[in-house]
């Protein structure tokens, strides 16, 4: 047999038998205690929501079910006392309204 044929048999053995010793020691007192660091995760962002009171047209089309028409009803229609105002004014049906009140805003002047 060649060397290398013999490393290469050596070595599935070797994991082989790794992958089976760590199967079976599963129980705690027989691997040693080493601490482990609890997973350092960093906060999700807070979803940005876009004020339909401030928005540039870009933005409102960027919102699902809102093209070019209805981004430049929302800013002919503005300013808005809250964002349920769009379906109560008649600027976008209840269905897309649905689909983005989770993502808007209005937010009023000061």
């Amino acid at each position: 047999m060649k060397l290398s044929t013999v490393f290469t048999i050596a070595t599935l053995m070797i994991f082989a038998g790794a992958g089976a010793v760590s199967a079976q020691s599963t129980s705690p007192s027989t691997s040693p205690a080493t601490p482990q660091k609890p997973a350092v995760t960093a906060p999700m962002p807070a979803a940005v929501l876009v004020d339909i009171n401030s928005a540039s047209k870009l933005e409102l089309d960027a919102l699902p079910g809102i093209g070019s028409a209805r981004a430049d009803a929302i800013i002919k229609g503005r300013p808005y006392k809250g964002k349920d105002d769009l379906v109560q004014k008649k600027i976008i049906p209840s269905n897309v309204y649905d689909g983005i009140k989770d993502k808007i805003i209005a937010r009023q002047k000061i």
